[in-house]
């Protein structure tokens, strides 16, 4: 069983032996979070795709206003959770975990900094490039745990990378997290080589021995190790960052669909007041009209806030009240999973809608596709540079990497990821750009 008192630590990663002489009036999770906020690769989100094409004349969500909007509701779950189990466990109060939802709401800043341009397209693009592509070629030369790694690539366990991997001329833990932020973010907290059909894995075999440690000191339930890798519990604030992020994609993905209108007023009031009994209902369309909203989106906005806030409030009951067997790591699904019929029949219902009408509109699609095929030219040129460093055109290539990626190593493996690194942290124009070069398309006008 996991125990709250040691699965909420401000240790850091890489400074461990400094843990001791850390005096400041600012919380050391409030500093992870603005660390976070002030980091480049936070930034470059706002540049990358989330469901629909980057913005033209109608402003739709995008990575950045997307991981802002979860890590909102994600401080949300956290304050409520904290408030209810102190009230439940007196012992908890003025200890760490009041802070919870300062880590939750860090968490959620994190959550999608690992992936890669073009959304789940990019993520595609990465894994087939090396089991339908040109790098199957690679498989006799790199180790089964290897192979794994890179033919499932995910984005949650590039977002650990990042955060964790000592990258050249950085130091030692990466951004030099807290052991719970760091924990909080590893939503399939297993290796590659046991992600089985699900596909999902929560660290590569580099950031094992990081995320091992991480567990080992927060007492995390272990499930599983051999040498073929390990498998934990999840942390239980993994729940609470997971619903906050299931919430707001599937709720905004709608409100963002009304705005481009891939679903009309009626539909998209439907789906968002279908959340509540038909008391309710009316209750709300009421407010609109005694408060005098007319216009259709600002009531798109007030049901998406009441649908928001509810689903809010039912997590943080089902987080309560599952409480030992989150921390005996028994829990199964997420908290969405568990909340009341109604509520759970219209959140799955709003997910068919969404794979019917939003990801398979065309506008989705043509993203899908373009973003497709930049990724592939892009793995295709730059691995087969990192194959053969001593052709000229691999050397011209291995120019354009920024220093902190280890593109020179000997070990091919090493050279491999250093080109995942680089692709994965590229915002979508920046993709575009180097493929336009890459194909002689864009030429610097002098």
């Amino acid at each position: 069983m996991m125990y709250w008192q040691k699965l909420i630590s401000n240790k850091r990663l890489g400074q461990e032996d400094r843990h001791a002489l850390r005096h400041d009036d600012r919380s050391e999770f409030k500093r992870d979070s603005d660390r976070l906020i002030y980091s480049a690769p936070f930034r470059r989100l706002q540049n990358k795709t989330q469901v629909f094409p980057l913005p033209g004349s109608i402003f739709v969500h995008n990575r950045l206003t997307h991981s802002l909007e979860v890590a909102s509701l994600g401080k949300s779950l956290g304050d409520d959770v904290a408030r209810k189990l102190t009230q439940k466990h007196p012992d908890l109060q003025g200890t760490l975990f009041e802070e919870i939802g300062t880590i939750v709401q860090t968490a959620c800043y994190a959550h999608d900094m690992g992936n890669p341009p073009f959304g789940h397209s990019g993520e595609k693009a990465i894994q087939a490039f090396f089991t339908e592509g040109p790098g199957a070629n690679i498989k006799s030369e790199v180790s089964p745990r290897f192979w794994d790694d890179i033919t499932h690539f995910e984005g949650n366990a590039n977002a650990f990378r990042l955060l964790t991997h000592r990258f050249l001329g950085r130091r030692d833990g990466g951004f030099v997290m807290t052991y719970s932020t760091l924990a909080s973010i590893v939503k399939y907290p297993f290796s590659s080589s046991l992600a089985g059909k699900h596909g999902k894995f929560g660290f590569f075999e580099t950031e094992e021995g990081n995320y091992r440690k991480i567990a080992d000191e927060l007492g995390i339930v272990c499930k599983q190790s051999s040498d073929s890798g390990i498998a934990f519990a999840r942390h239980p604030l993994v729940y609470l960052m997971e619903a906050a992020d299931d919430i707001c994609y599937e709720i905004m993905d709608i409100e963002d669909s009304h705005k481009l209108r891939l679903l009309s007023f009626d539909e998209t009031a439907e789906l968002l007041l279908g959340f509540f009994d038909e008391a309710t209902k009316q209750s709300i369309r009421q407010r609109t009209e005694d408060e005098g909203v007319t216009d259709r989106n600002e009531q798109v906005v007030y049901f998406r806030a009441c649908a928001v806030g509810l689903l809010e409030s039912l997590c943080v009951d089902v987080f309560v009240e599952n409480e030992e067997a989150i921390l005996n790591g028994t829990f199964e699904g997420s908290l969405i999973d568990h909340i009341p019929e109604l509520q759970r029949k219209n959140y799955k219902h709003c997910s068919k809608v969404s794979v019917e009408k939003i990801y398979s509109s065309k506008t989705v699609l043509d993203v899908e596709l373009s973003g497709y095929k930049i990724m592939e030219t892009l793995m295709g040129a730059l691995i087969d540079a990192a194959i053969a460093p001593e052709k000229f055109h691999s050397k011209q290539l291995i120019r354009r990497f920024s220093s902190q990626y280890d593109i020179q190593n000997k070990n091919l493996e090493d050279r491999v990821m250093a080109v995942i690194d680089y692709i994965s942290g590229m915002t979508d124009v920046y993709a575009l750009d180097i493929y336009q070069k890459i194909n002689g398309i864009s030429l610097p006008i002098i």
